[in-house]
C-alpha cells in the first residue's frame, strides 16, 4: 500500500534531524494514512479508500458524495 492519500494527494516528505549539536541526518516524514469504507447514496454502493486524517476531516466536512464526485473527476479508481 502506498501512502498516498486518496482525497488530499499527501504524500512522504523528506526533511532532517536536528539534533542539539547540529549534525543533520536525513528522514521522513511520512502521511497517517488508514483505509476506510464508505458507503456512497448516489451510486448505491460501499467504495474503500486510502486517506489520511486530514482527508478523513474533509470527508466530514464537505460529504462523501461530493469528495467522491471530486475524486472520480481527477480520474482516481477504487
Amino acid at each position: 500500500m502506498s501512502r498516498t492519500c486518496q482525497v488530499t494527494g499527501a504524500r512522504p516528505r523528506t526533511g532532517m534531524n536536528v539534533p542539539h549539536s547540529q549534525q543533520r541526518t536525513k528522514r521522513w516524514f511520512r502521511v497517517n494514512v488508514q483505509r476506510k469504507r464508505f458507503y456512497v447514496p448516489s451510486e448505491r454502493r460501499w467504495i474503500r479508500i486510502t486517506l489520511s486524517a486530514k482527508g478523513q476531516k474533509i470527508i466530514d466536512v464537505r460529504g462523501i458524495d461530493r469528495v467522491y464526485r471530486e475524486m472520480v473527476a481527477r480520474g482516481e479508481r477504487f
